[in-house]
């Protein structure tokens, strides 16, 4: 039996299917931008790419807490 994806991946599934790009490229996006703040990073994502509230949030919090983690 799998476990359920928990936390900020979970979204994961339909931020790829909504947007049409892989979460990697997301990521990358996000770490290669000048910004460092979880809120501008947000915003960032939101109006320059279009992304929804929750979807932003969901990719920033996993990637800053997975570069956070190295």
């Amino acid at each position: 039996m799998t476990a359920a994806v928990k936390g900020p991946a979970r979204y994961f599934p339909s931020i790829e299917k909504k947007y049409g790009r892989p979460i990697a490229d997301w990521q990358e996006l996000i770490r290669t931008s000048p910004l460092t703040r979880h809120m501008e990073l947000v915003t960032w994502l939101k109006t320059e790419h279009g992304l929804g509230h929750g979807h932003a949030n969901a990719l920033v919090a996993y990637t800053l807490a997975e570069d956070s983690g190295r």
